[in-house]
């Protein structure tokens, strides 16, 4: 009685110290994740500088944390930084938020000819000046507090991806001795996110890689200039979700439709984009990741598209691994029943139990493959 008291208390101390701890690093959590990610994308290439210079752990991790940050978050950090201080600069100018006249005047006209309203290309400009003040205030407002947790994000992302580099061995070692689970589902579970983070991360960037090429038909084609850069444009924004490609080919089919007056290139390179550039999106991905995964091309689909509406951009990565996870849990709970099946037909058969189906064998005290080791 005593020990299951006790079995009890420490039950209960697991579950509200384990409830404060989620509450105290639920902030932190996505940067983690981003950094176990990098982890098992770069895992190769820190083995490879861990065996070639044969430096401490430490060492070599330092190394491929520098790598991985030159090569990813530092790219990505100057896009962010410059795209805002652009948008900060325009904001701050004596004049205001105002559209270029030689641009406007032509798209106002072009509207009430289509309309018959009276537009101007000045009240057009005022209106957009007072949405830009009844809306960017609040957001200007919040904007120290955002970028100050951007930053944050990034060193904790940076940290973690030394201390997995470093010491993500010992710490799976760890928390595998610790979480109540046959080693057998924790190899599963853990293959399940390398082969997740993987698919996704290869399935966004060839995704784009295709729309940028199919886009760049279209834009030659259509006799449009510039065929290498907005093909370049059209690759970042496929990187983002939702609106993607569209963002390009759309503003390039108005060009042509109101500064060019090319009616027929214009709905001619709609039609592409729609039916092509931005469809590949919805083919490449799913496929990938099928191939990449166990996943059906469906739920590849709609975990990618549900991720990024239910947790923003990040969705992408967090729907995957989340969709993934529920499918391996489901397959554990189906040899757990299988099992149970087998005891009690063995029992009602007189102890003389049936033959398991043959699993892969792994020594009990090997770690789970995470791509460190």
């Amino acid at each position: 009685m005593t020990r299951l008291v006790s079995f009890g208390v420490i039950l209960g101390l697991v579950a509200i110290f384990g409830f404060l701890s989620l509450r105290v690093l639920s902030g932190f959590l996505l940067p983690m994740l981003l950094a176990a990610m990098l982890v098992v994308i770069f895992g190769p290439m820190h083995r490879w500088i861990r065996a070639r210079t044969g430096w401490p752990d430490w060492a070599a991790a330092a190394v491929s944390t520098l790598l991985v940050v030159l090569i990813v978050l530092a790219p990505v950090s100057l896009l962010l930084f410059r795209a805002g201080g652009e948008a900060a600069a325009i904001l701050k100018r004596p004049e205001g938020f105002r559209l270029d006249p030689h641009v406007l005047d032509g798209l106002v006209a072009w509207f009430n000819d289509a309309t018959g309203m009276q537009l101007t290309s000045d009240g057009v400009n005022a209106e957009i000046r007072r949405l830009l003040e009844d809306w960017g205030g609040p957001i200007a407002a919040r904007a120290p507090a955002v970028v100050g947790k951007v930053l944050l994000g990034t060193v904790v992302t940076i940290v973690s991806l030394f201390y997995f580099f470093a010491d993500g061995v010992r710490m799976l070692e760890g928390v595998t001795r610790l979480v109540p689970l046959d080693r057998r589902y924790q190899w599963q579970l853990l293959e399940e996110f390398e082969e997740i983070s993987r698919a996704v991360v290869s399935s966004i960037l060839l995704a784009a890689v295709v729309q940028a090429v199919l886009a760049g038909m279209g834009f030659y084609v259509a006799g449009l200039g510039k065929v290498f850069l907005l093909s370049l444009l059209t690759f970042f924004g496929a990187l983002v979700p939702l609106a993607g490609a569209a963002i390009v080919w759309g503003a390039a089919s108005l060009w042509l439709l109101i500064f060019e007056k090319n009616t027929w290139a214009a709905a001619g390179l709609a039609l592409w984009g729609l039916c092509v550039v931005s469809t590949a999106d919805n083919i490449v991905k799913p496929l990938v990741l099928h191939g990449q995964s166990k996943l059906h091309p469906l739920l590849a689909l709609l975990s990618v598209l549900g991720g990024v509406g239910a947790v923003g951009p990040i969705g992408i990565f967090v729907g995957p691994i989340a969709v993934a996870f529920l499918q391996a849990a489901l397959t554990m709970l189906q040899a757990e029943l299988d099992s149970l099946s087998d005891d009690a037909a063995a029992k009602g058969a007189g102890g003389a139990r049936r033959p398991s189906r043959p699993r892969r064998q792994r020594d009990p005290g090997d770690l789970p493959p995470t791509g460190l080791a």
